[in-house]
């Protein structure tokens, strides 16, 4: 297991939150937020991105697209709730939802 995959304590989950705007944490196991785009290809475009991410770094969220929104979810089951890896994607969605 790397660093990428330990489980964080609610500290430094805390503090990591705090440094991702609209991100909320629940159940203390997993973190979600939602985008809003201007239409439905817009959301889907950042979906795609979103994915290919995912894919690049084994990690996969749970994502929900209801025509210009989606709301991202994010943890880590095989840890048991939040991990390094959790943030990172995070940290790439909202880069990649500023980028649209």
């Amino acid at each position: 297991m790397s660093s990428l995959d330990e489980l964080l304590d609610d500290d430094l989950i805390a503090r990591k939150l705090r440094r991702l705007a609209g991100w909320t944490l629940h159940d203390n196991t997993t973190i979600m937020r939602g985008y809003e785009f201007s239409d439905f290809d817009q959301a889907l475009a950042f979906v795609n991105q979103v994915a290919g991410m995912a894919r690049a770094a084994r990690h996969y969220p749970d994502i929900d697209i209801r025509l210009n929104r989606v709301v991202i979810t994010l943890t880590s089951p095989e840890a048991g709730g939040l991990t390094q890896r959790d943030f990172a994607l995070a940290r790439e969605c909202e880069k990649t939802a500023r980028d649209l």
